[in-house]
């Protein structure tokens, strides 16, 4: 559901979840009570794919809660020579 901007009359603002079929003009202040009328915004698009968006969750999530590392990390890893990816054919060879 998308988040829709409002503002009371004493300058609160805040932000609330409706569905776009039932959007109201106004909605009650959580501060005041009073009706606080839906202000224009822009759109929240974004361009980012599933992986960009674990990407950006597993980055704010370490921040709080790091990862604990039990062993070597990369050291053990050999590097593979072949890739499945046709476009890489295209690429020089050493």
């Amino acid at each position: 559901m998308p988040l829709y901007a409002f503002r009371c009359p004493n300058g609160t603002e805040f932000e609330s979840s409706f569905a776009m079929a039932e959007v109201p003009d106004a909605a009650p202040c959580p501060d005041c009570n009073a009706p606080a009328r839906r202000q224009m915004s822009s759109a929240r698009l974004s361009i980012a794919n599933s992986a960009e968006f674990k990407l950006i969750d597993a980055t704010k999530r370490s921040a709080h809660e790091p990862q604990l590392v039990s062993g070597r990390t990369g050291a053990s890893k050999k590097a593979t020579r072949y890739t499945g990816n046709p476009l890489h054919q295209k690429l020089p060879r050493p």
